[in-house]
This record gives C-alpha cells, sequence and structure tokens, in this order.
C-alpha cells in the first residue's frame, strides 16, 4: 500500500542537504565544486515539465502485472502517470526537487477531477486560458497546501501555474535549454520545418547530415558544448558531464553528435513526442498524435482511477525505501540518478533495494555513458544477488526514443 495522505504531502526538512549530498562530490573552493554548488541551486526549481526517458521502454523492459508496487524517481511525472495505464497496486514517486514533486501531485489531482478533454488540453496543449479556469476551480481543492503555494506562488509577475496557458513545455531548466538551442540554430540557418514534415527515416538521415551534423563544426557550439555548464539546461550536473566526455575519448562533442543523430535519425517523426517537443517544443497537433501513455485517450479512464494509487514524495528514494518493509516492492525505476551518487550513496541505495525487492523484482535505469556503472562500486555481496539482463538492456537502449543517454540497464532479483 503506498504511504498515508499525511506522508504523501509531507516535505522533508533536510531535502535541500540531500539535495546537496546528491550533486556535491567536490569542495566549493574548486571550480568543479562551484559548478555542483550552481548546479543543485537550479534544480530546487522546475528542470523537466516533461521526463526525457522513453516509459514504453520502461514498461516493455519490467514487464509490469496488474497490482505490482512500484518506486520510482518522479522527474516531470510523465513516466508515472504513464506506468499507471498498468495497473500497479501502489506507485512511490520521490524526487529531491520540490517542483517536480508539485508537479506530479497537479498531474494526478487534474487526473481525478477533470475529463479526457480537459485534462488533454491541460497537459497535450499545455498553452489555454481555459486551463487556468479549472486549475482554480477544479484542481487547486485536491491539492496539498505545498503543491498549491507552489503554484500560486509568483514566478516574475505571474503565478506558476500560468505557464499552463502560455505553452508549458517551454518552461523549466530544460525548456529553456531547448528555446536557447533553437536561437542557436536560427543563427546557424537551420530551420526545423523540413524535418517535422519529412515522412520517411531516409529524409530524416539527410536532413541531419544536411543541417545539423554541420553544427558541430562551428566553433562557437565547440565552444559552447565544451563548458559543463552549458549542460546544466539537460539537467546534467559535472560529475555526469564527464563520464559523457570519457565515452567521445575526453571531448563530449562525438557524444553529443551521436544522441542527437540517433533522436533525428533512429525512430519516425511523426511517431516520436520526444522529438517534437525538442524541434516543435510542443507535442504534434496535426494527424496522429505522438504523446507519451498517460495521455493517450484512450488511457485516461485506467489514469484517473489509478491516480489515488500514488505517492509523491519530496525525498531521497533511499530514504523511503529505509521507511518501507522488507520484500515490499517489485519494480524500481532509477532514471539516471545513480550518476550523480558516490560509491557510499550507491552502497545505501542498493542495500534498502535489495532489502525491499521480492522475489523477481525489476530495477531499471539510464546512464550518461554506455557502460553499467554498478560492478565494482557496489558490494558483490548485494550486486551477486542481482543477476544483469544484457539482451533487454541492449534492447531498451536501441528502442528508447528520447535518445539522451548513453545505456539504459535492466536488472532481476533472484535473491
Amino acid at each position: 500500500m503506498p504511504p498515508s495522505p499525511s506522508a504523501a504531502t509531507a516535505t522533508a526538512p533536510s531535502v535541500t542537504a540531500q539535495l546537496g549530498a546528491a550533486v556535491h562530490q567536490n569542495g566549493a573552493q574548486t571550480t568543479t565544486g562551484l559548478l555542483e554548488r550552481l548546479f543543485s541551486q537550479l534544480f530546487h526549481g522546475l528542470v523537466y515539465a516533461q521526463i526525457w526517458e522513453d516509459p514504453v521502454v520502461d514498461m516493455t523492459a519490467l514487464e509490469l502485472a496488474p497490482g505490482e508496487d512500484i518506486i520510482c524517481i518522479a522527474s516531470g511525472g510523465c513516466n508515472a502517470m504513464s506506468y499507471l495505464t498498468a495497473r500497479p497496486g501502489s506507485l512511490t514517486a520521490v524526487d529531491l526537487s520540490p517542483a517536480h514533486v508539485a508537479l506530479l501531485r497537479l498531474k494526478l489531482a487534474a487526473a481525478r477531477v477533470l475529463s479526457q478533454e480537459e485534462f488533454e488540453s491541460f497537459f497535450a496543449g499545455a498553452d489555454s486560458a481555459a486551463n487556468l479556469a479549472l486549475y482554480d476551480s477544479c484542481i487547486a481543492p485536491l491539492l496539498d497546501r505545498t503543491s498549491r503555494r507552489y503554484w500560486e506562488g509568483r514566478a516574475g509577475l505571474r503565478r506558476r501555474i500560468s505557464i499552463f496557458a502560455r505553452g508549458a513545455y517551454r518552461f523549466g531548466l530544460l525548456g529553456r535549454f531547448i528555446g536557447a538551442s533553437h536561437l542557436v540554430a536560427r543563427l546557424g540557418g537551420v530551420d526545423f520545418a523540413p524535418l517535422l514534415r519529412a515522412r520517411t527515416l531516409g529524409a530524416q538521415r539527410d536532413y541531419f547530415d544536411r543541417e545539423l551534423a554541420p553544427l558541430f563544426e562551428k566553433p562557437a557550439v565547440q565552444w559552447l558544448a565544451r563548458r559543463r555548464a552549458a549542460l546544466f539546461g539537460l539537467g546534467i550536473p559535472p560529475a555526469q558531464y564527464d563520464k559523457l566526455a570519457r565515452d567521445g575519448g575526453g571531448d563530449v562533442l562525438p557524444v553529443l553528435r551521436e544522441r542527437l543523430r540517433k533522436l533525428v535519425c533512429d525512430f519516425p517523426i511523426d511517431q516520436n513526442y520526444f522529438a517534437w517537443q525538442a524541434f516543435a517544443r510542443h507535442y504534434k497537433q496535426e494527424g496522429p498524435r505522438a504523446l507519451p501513455p498517460y495521455l493517450d485517450p484512450a488511457a485516461f479512464a485506467t489514469v484517473s482511477r489509478m491516480a489515488t494509487r500514488v505517492a509523491a514524495l519530496n525525498r531521497s528514494m533511499t530514504d523511503v525505501l529505509a521507511a518501507r518493509a522488507a520484500a515490499s516492492l517489485d519494480a524500481y525505476v532509477l532514471l539516471d540518478a545513480q550518476d550523480w551518487m558516490t560509491d557510499d550513496q550507491l552502497g545505501a541505495l542498493w542495500q534498502e533495494i535489495t532489502r525491499t525487492a521480492r522475489p523477481g523484482a525489476r530495477v531499471i535505469f539510464r546512464t550518461g555513458g554506455a557502460d553499467d556503472i554498478l560492478p565494482g562500486r557496489v558490494a558483490p555481496a548485494l550486486l551477486d544477488r542481482w543477476r544483469y539482463d544484457a539482451p533487454a538492456s541492449r534492447a531498451g537502449f536501441a528502442a528508447d526514443r528520447s535518445a539522451i543517454y548513453g545505456g539504459f540497464h535492466l536488472y532481476r532479483f533472484e535473491g
């Protein structure tokens, strides 16, 4: 069962310290340490209005069965909401960003009270003044005090909730990074419209070779990409940036080029909502719509019914797991959080994962680099109780339409 409502609405007083512990791996007097502290400050606000991990890949790898108990990192909440289509017994979503927890709670409340058309307008369109009236009259009364304070607080001259009248996916750290990337592309003479009109993978590949690949040869782009702070907008802290650079032989540019190539070339553009957010800054609005699973109209009744089974917590996953009973979970979704962790933090997390795992439990995570980061860092006494599923990991990586990571990894508990 999910934690009680009082637990679900509490904000842990040590979240700021926990976020610092997750990111700060170097002293404040060093350049890297200063960048880490800047990143953690930025992460207190909204980073991802949409999560950038493919939930279809997640659900395929996890083979979720109805009634199973899941824990995940919330991020923008698209993953947690999409997992509801599998009809879990409970779903616990945690995040150290108060903004991400507020966003997931907003989605959960909206799913409970809005019609399917209203819900789609709010989160697929996310750009109508009518959404503000829906918030005030229908959604806000269902929200806890902390979430209401966030959405009704001011960001400049407007309430934060107003982003859903102005194109929500243009906001947050990632949304603004994508906007800045569009500016760089325009300055380089690149127009994304032909890509969005492409009807074949061959046309998409021709577009990449002709329009996008040459950008990586421009000195200004090379200079920007080699600044670690330049990728904060992608949610990449200094430690993860360094892993990316190692995969590129010490240079991050080849890695970024390959990730962009995969996004543009490996999946039909009209079926890839990540590509639409990257190149149009909104979801596809005409013809068959590519949307996250939770926004599929056919899934709405299930998502609405399952929304009461979710606990959204502003706490670290290790702390939440430590409070759970042994053998109480079936599936764990760690996103890329382990890339940020020290060996001690990894060990503590996997100690609790192993303690709380039921027989047959599964863990998935992504890495900025290509390699699995656990061997040699998590004690063999723990890791030997899990089996790495290499074929499923390769398949998950190949199928991930977001194309932002270097590796996808699946472990199965063998107890």
